[in-house]
């Protein structure tokens, strides 16, 4: 039985747990739930970076971040899953990949700073951040694709990035003039592994 370290906020694990629904995998993964932040948790023990989530395998290996364990649950099947084995699809879903890591890496980013003491907050660096979350949206909506009946891991983590920002960032309203996003995004979330993973704090 695989091991998955778990948080209920965090995108990262969201994202990994829509990825073994959609592999079927539900069954051959047990969560345990970990606070990070808990002064006394022993997940350095596990990742060293202190970070969930964190995957032990049934030999005892520890795998980690979400990108490595998301790639490692798809190779379990036998058949192709999140991951193309073209060559070229493969190259434009991990693209898609890397937008959604950065746009869960911005947000998160401007979450922590306005989250520090209000004497200590530099409006520059939210800034930075909000506007870095902007302009991938739009390239987003210019670039967006209908989504296959099979999600790939690019179509995960858009998804999970933008749920993140209604769940952090409900004012900012990322669907304003974004309308071939927001119809993507519609074929999505009704999907059981999105609304099975819906983060809580």
């Amino acid at each position: 039985m695989l091991k998955l370290r778990y948080s209920t906020t965090s995108p990262y694990v969201r994202k990994v747990s829509v990825s073994i629904i959609e592999l079927g995998l539900e069954d051959s993964v047990e969560n345990v739930l970990t606070n990070p932040w808990a002064p006394e948790t022993d997940l350095a023990e596990d990742n060293p970076l202190g970070k969930v989530p964190a995957l032990i395998t049934e030999s005892g290996e520890v795998i980690f971040d979400s990108p490595v364990i998301c790639e490692y649950l798809d190779g379990l099947q036998d058949e192709t899953g999140l991951f193309p084995e073209d060559r070229e699809e493969r190259l434009k879903v991990l693209r898609q990949q890397a937008i959604g890591d950065g746009i869960l890496d911005a947000a998160i980013g401007r979450l922590l700073e306005c989250r520090r003491p209000a004497e200590s907050q530099l409006d520059s660096i939210a800034e930075r951040y909000r506007i870095a979350v902007n302009r991938s949206l739009d390239l987003l909506e210019q670039e967006i694709e209908e989504a296959a009946n099979g999600l790939t891991i690019g179509d995960i983590t858009i998804g999970v990035a933008l749920e993140y920002l209604d769940f952090r960032f409900p004012a900012d309203d990322w669907r304003q003039n974004r309308p071939r996003l927001t119809r993507w995004h519609q074929s999505l979330e009704s999907r059981n592994s999105f609304t099975q993973t819906k983060p809580r704090e």
